[in-house]
């Protein structure tokens, strides 16, 4: 799997991970991790629209981020001899294992440290209904299968050693501040709500966001929208930041909130790195795959349902009309809300 020792020392990485955005942003803590152990600095390469993501970041020496057309045939294989020779004397960390981050790292020289994917135990775990490989999965989130290329399984960091982690300047967070200040009230908590998601089997369908919105409204609790997609309501446009942010405002109005209430979402991620507590719900996706928020204040809501998980990554046709997920009532993400609150108050 790797061409490399955790025993030897090294003072400079090369990292890769090109996409989603929620597995670029589970990258951060443990990048940090191996800087404050081991006084590495990373070089970071990713997609150019995750670059924002590292800024500020104590462990990132460097990030290069490529488009798509850099990613392409010819012009990819010349980016990654460029890299391959500029950075020759450094270790790759392959935080991707696809066939793109395969090709840069067939022609590394250096040693190659790999992502423990751990694709097969999730198939076995997918086709046998969760006989096979549970207990397995369950013991390593997606962080730690980053870090198992640097350490020996036995001693891969716990995951709030690893828990991702993004660094807001003292300007992001003041300019959060001044724009979520007309929707404040005194001492009223106010929650960040993100209606989106890569599947739509993964969040609920939008009319049960705004009977969300509205049970909000009816009970004191003031509100605003963040993300990137469609549908919203006009009505909501004075409270919509929808489509009007890049990751690092985004980032920042997540961190001004008291809560953000989520499906399974790279917004998710970037709440628990910027400590702000999450209230997310998993319909066909679940625990085993790695991506459960790891904020000691996150809280998941999901229906024990014989059909969980259905797919790897949410896709696909429900024969069920995606009950695992709209079977989670407004009602009842409301009461959770509560709890949430309240626990972050504590």
């Amino acid at each position: 799997m790797a061409r490399y020792s955790s025993k030897i020392s090294n003072k400079h990485m090369v990292a890769v991970r090109f996409s989603s955005m929620g597995d670029v942003v589970l990258t951060t803590g443990v990048l940090l991790d191996w800087h404050k152990k081991h006084g590495t600095m990373f070089t970071v390469i990713t997609k150019e629209a995750f670059e924002p993501l590292f800024a500020h970041h104590p462990a990132v020496l460097n990030v290069i981020g490529f488009d798509e057309n850099d990613l392409r045939g010819q012009t990819q294989a010349m980016n990654f001899r460029g890299l391959m020779e500029k950075y020759r004397d450094s270790p790759l960390l392959d935080l991707h294992r696809n066939l793109r981050s395969a090709m840069l790292a067939r022609i590394w020289r250096d040693a190659i440290i790999c992502y423990n994917k751990m694709s097969l135990a999730r198939r076995l775990f997918l086709w046998s209904k969760g006989r096979f490989f549970g207990e397995e999965l369950r013991r390593y989130n997606v962080p730690q299968r980053y870090a198992i290329g640097l350490y020996d399984k036995k001693d891969v960091p716990s995951a709030e050693e690893l828990r991702p982690r993004i660094f807001l300047s003292d300007e992001e967070k003041a300019w959060a501040r001044e724009k979520l200040a007309p929707l404040r009230d005194g001492n009223a908590p106010l929650v960040a709500l993100h209606p989106f998601a890569t599947h739509e089997a993964k969040t609920w369908p939008m009319e049960a966001w705004t009977r969300f919105a509205a049970l909000l409204r009816q009970n004191g609790v003031r509100y605003f929208w963040v993300g990137l997609g469609e549908g919203l309501p006009e009505a909501e446009a004075s409270r919509s930041f929808i489509n009007d942010t890049g990751l690092r405002e985004l980032s920042a109005l997540i961190g001004a909130a008291d809560a953000l209430v989520t499906g399974d979402s790279g917004p998710m991620h970037i709440a628990t790195a910027v400590d702000t507590p999450v209230l997310a719900m998993f319909g066909p996706t679940c625990r085993e795959w790695g991506f459960f928020p790891s904020g000691p204040r996150d809280r998941v809501v999901q229906l024990d349902m014989p059909c969980r998980p259905c797919s790897l990554h949410g896709s696909g046709s429900c024969p069920k009309g995606n009950a695992c997920i709209e079977g989670i009532t407004p009602e009842r993400m409301l009461d959770e809300l509560y709890v949430t609150l309240a626990h972050d108050e504590s």
